[in-house]
């Protein structure tokens, strides 16, 4: 098959699954396909495609991680290259673009305390942006390391803030991922979500270290509908990594500070190269 064929293969095999949706008009169109796709691979429940579905599923979304474009880690600049005199600039990065493209040791996913992905049809969060690109396994391994949890802790158990979880990264060029709940603001911001947060970050890259992951992609955790300042969140990011890096110096090649916005790439900017009276490109 080629990439037509697949996209139009699995959009109706999706359809057929859904049974709600299996009378749905398939568009014509290329990004109507895709967009259709999507919709339905973000409103599956978690569990099993049949092995050939699986196997075109996963051509497809590979096919389109190579148009999107692949991120090598050795292809981002370390702020030491940019002029930072951060204690860390060479194992520290500011990277803006699509967390999806990077092909890190890991890649960290703002997650929910449900841990299964967002729900919501071509919902823009990172979230829903990673299990689309990853392919329906990784909704189904969250799902099994939720069911594990709840036979454990109780059926009511939600995974607390801080609490990493670590799965395979499936069609991604990352090779795994590590799904975190940080924390959400609703009113003040008070000291005991700032520690959360500084935690996300510590307890991710301990997370790193244990499994032997010495490059990690880190998105801007709880900053989006979790309400976290942006400027706050950066300062407190870039704090929690220096002080783990200082205790574990050589435990990590590449830290990356992955954004999406400029205001976010601002505000880390800020943090790494205001030591050196300057930001990149103002010479």
């Amino acid at each position: 098959m080629n990439q037509e064929e697949r996209l139009e293969y699995l959009v109706k095999q999706f359809a057929e699954d859904s049974v709600q949706y299996r009378d749905l008009e398939i568009p014509k169109d290329t990004e109507g396909r895709r967009r259709l796709l999507r919709s339905l691979m973000n409103i599956r429940m978690p569990k099993i495609l049949p092995p050939k579905v699986l196997e075109v599923q996963d051509e497809y979304l590979q096919e389109r991680s190579r148009e999107k474009g692949v991120a090598a880690i050795s292809d981002i600049p370390a702020a030491a290259d940019l002029g930072s005199t951060h204690p860390f600039s060479e194992r520290l990065s500011i990277w803006q673009g699509d967390i999806t493209r990077l092909a890190a040791d890991a890649i960290v996913n703002a997650a929910n305390s449900q841990m299964l992905g967002c729900f919501v049809p071509m919902h823009n969060c990172i979230d829903n942006c990673i299990h689309t690109y990853a392919g329906v396994q990784l909704r189904y391994e969250c799902e099994r390391q939720m069911r594990a949890l709840r036979a454990k802790y109780g059926q009511d158990y939600e995974q607390p803030t801080a609490v990493p979880i670590l799965t395979d990264a499936y069609n991604l060029p990352a090779m795994k991922i590590i799904h975190i709940a940080g924390p959400i603001v609703s009113g003040k911001l008070t000291e005991k979500l700032e520690k959360d947060l500084a935690d996300c970050y510590a307890n991710t890259l301990d997370l790193c270290l244990k499994n032997g992951l010495r490059s990690v992609a880190f998105c801007c955790i709880s900053t989006g509908v979790f309400s976290f300042p942006n400027r706050r969140a950066a300062q407190i990011a870039v704090k929690s990594v220096t002080q783990w890096l200082t205790e574990h110096p050589d435990a990590m090649d590449r830290v990356i500070f992955n954004v999406f916005k400029d205001e976010d790439r601002y505000y880390y900017e800020q943090e790494l190269y205001q030591a050196a009276g300057r930001l990149p490109g103002n010479d």
